[in-house]
């Protein structure tokens, strides 16, 4: 770079006013992090409630986990070019509003298809918010406070999923009471009202980030690209003194220099955009560790966290109060990276908090295949409580699991039943012996799609599966897996596992990956690359999502943590061995570096 290096520049010496400008910025920006927390957080403690309370199958319920990140994926793909065509301040507002548009959507639907529009809205929310605000946040920090505020982003939504979680604990109280008087209407009434309870608290914090969204300032870069000089200078002098100002812009001009020298030739600028060094390398890091960061497992282990704890043994009430510890410690360890991330900088606290993850998920595996090593499966005696009209229902109570395993006071146990009709399977959700309300009902209508959109959710998870061949088809019962519920002291050994892995996610991935993104992408190709890989993360989460309840049912937790765990193998070698440090560079600086250039 030609011009003097841009000094670094902190909160504590920009005069009152920039400083205020500057909280402001970061609060709004943060709110849509609380409000991509919630999209993430608020379907754990909801779940359980909604699944008693509807039949939906498990890969209903899991294409309804699935959703928001299927709608995130939908929207991701053209955030890039919407945040390029109306900036990224209209965009933010504009998500803020899509978020706000889904909450009565899911809070008074009766059915799969509402609850799933709904969901895939929250998504193109969530999915909007993740490319516009750390590429709004990228754009308008200087490289000093760039760390710093990316991760606030991220702070406020550990800050979001911890409120979901809080809320939901609130209801599992009143559930408790409930469960204790044995009143079965009375607990499917209040589970049906907490779920959709839960959704309705989460509309105060969107409704803050579209008005605060409405007086931020345009991002500087955005100006500049789109040749408004004079509107960039202004933007930047609101965060900037003059002499930082006009330093970045000086940049920005030079950037802009390089570019124009390139070919004039269409399909020479083509390849002068896409196969040069400086844009192929970090595109493809970026894609990477999106990926990764995803195959960690982290949004289904927080969106179904309550029920792995219920089935590790854990009670419900204690199950929430795990999920919220969980959300806790999610925000503290935040708090830490966020000082810890402009001083140890991105490469070091990606790489420790990757090898933190693989230990952890490695351990939680390892508890749960001794668990699932107990499984019995009682096929034979399920399929033989098949009826002639190929349904089958019971009530799965202490005595039925003793005569179903052979034997006198088994203890609880859990069942899961997989069965199929033709090409078409399913799974049951996981019942508990104990439970007061512990029915298994098997029937056609919840495996063979009769409408678009249960038609939607086999088509996820078998898409050459023939419709016309399974309305007629036999129920088989391919597997009745009948499991000891663990101890207590078993339940919490996996909750702390749990915690550290939360925490080793926090301070490393958790905060980084959005950096990642931000940081290593060219401006000339920053929002649509931000948009692919953001896309590829997005992808990678909705098919775990889909798949999560289907695959523990078949094969257990303990395959799928090791599975995770092997993912994240892959995401330590690239963060140690390929990634640069880029803090306390400014973007150009960065763009620079890829380019080889000193």
């Amino acid at each position: 770079m030609k011009g003097k290096p841009l000094m670094p520049t902190t909160a504590s010496k920009l005069p009152p006013g920039l400083v205020w400008n500057l909280r402001y910025l970061l609060l709004i920006a943060g709110l849509g992090g609380l409000l991509y927390g919630i999209d993430v957080g608020i379907i754990a403690g909801a779940l359980p409630y909604l699944e008693a309370t509807s039949s939906l199958t498990a890969q209903q319920l899991s294409i309804i986990v699935a959703a928001v990140l299927l709608g995130s994926v939908i929207s991701t793909a053209f955030a890039g070019l919407l945040a390029d065509a109306l900036g990224r301040k209209k965009l933010m507002a504009l998500s803020g509003l899509a978020f706000l548009a889904s909450i009565p959507m899911i809070a008074l639907s009766h059915g799969f298809g509402p609850l799933v529009l709904g969901r895939i809205l929250q998504g193109v929310s969530a999915g909007l918010v993740g490319v516009v605000v750390p590429l709004y946040l990228a754009e308008c920090l200087g490289a000093a406070e760039r760390g710093k505020g990316t991760a606030m982003f991220q702070w406020l939504l550990t800050l979001g999923i911890f409120a979901a979680a809080v809320i939901a604990w609130i209801f599992s109280f009143r559930v408790d009471q409930i469960e204790r008087i044995h009143d079965a209407a009375a607990l499917y009434a209040f589970k049906d009202f907490a779920w959709r309870a839960i959704f309705w608290c989460s509309a105060v914090p969107g409704a803050l980030f579209v008005a605060g969204s409405f007086f931020v300032a345009e991002s500087p870069r955005w100006f500049h690209r789109r040749g408004r000089r004079d509107d960039a200078l202004k933007a930047l002098l609101r965060t900037r003194t003059p002499e930082q100002a006009e330093r970045e812009l000086t940049e920005m001009d030079e950037v802009m220099a390089t570019e124009a020298k390139a070919p004039s030739g269409t399909g020479e600028r083509v390849r002068e955009s896409l196969l040069r060094r400086k844009y192929v390398i970090p595109f493809v890091l970026a894609c990477v560790i999106l990926a990764c960061n995803q195959a960690t497992g982290i949004n289904s282990i927080i969106g179904y966290h309550a029920t792995i704890l219920i089935q590790a043994g854990l009670s419900d009430t204690s199950a929430h109060l795990g999920y919220v510890i969980l959300t806790l410690v999610n925000f503290l360890m935040t708090m830490v990276a966020v000082m810890l991330v402009d001083r140890k900088g991105r490469k070091f606290l990606l790489s420790v908090g990757s090898a933190g993850i693989i230990v952890t998920l490695l351990g939680v595996g390892t508890i749960f295949r001794g668990v699932e090593r107990q499984r019995v499966d009682c096929r034979e005696a399920i399929q033989a409580m098949v009826a002639p009209d190929q349904t089958m229902a019971l009530d799965y109570s202490p005595a039925e699991a003793d005569r179903l395993m052979g034997r006198r006071n088994a203890g609880p146990t859990t069942l899961v039943v997989i069965y199929s009709y033709g090409d078409f399977r399913a799974a049951t959700k996981v019942v508990r012996s104990t439970d007061p309300i512990a029915e298994i009902r098997l029937k056609r209508e919840t495996c063979v799609p009769k409408d678009f959109w249960a038609a939607l959710a086999a088509r996820i998870t078998n898409p050459t599966a023939d419709a016309s061949v399974a309305r007629t088809a036999p129920l088989r019962i391919e597997n009745a897996l009948i499991t000891p519920v663990p101890s207590g002291s078993n339940g919490w050994l996996v909750a702390i596992l749990t915690f550290v892995f939360i925490a080793f996610f926090a301070m490393g991935p958790g905060v980084c990956v959005w950096l990642a993104l931000s940081e290593l992408m060219p401006t000339r190709i920053r929002s649509n690359g931000m948009s692919i890989a953001l896309l590829i993360n997005q992808a990678v989460s909705t098919t775990i999502a889909a798949v999560f309840l289907p695959t523990v049912g078949a094969y257990g937790y303990g395959a799928l943590f090791y599975l995770f765990a092997g993912f994240t193998v892959i995401y330590f070698i690239t963060a140690f061995f390929f990634l640069p440090e880029t803090k306390g560079k400014t973007l150009e600086e960065i763009e620079a570096h890829f380019e080889g250039k000193a």
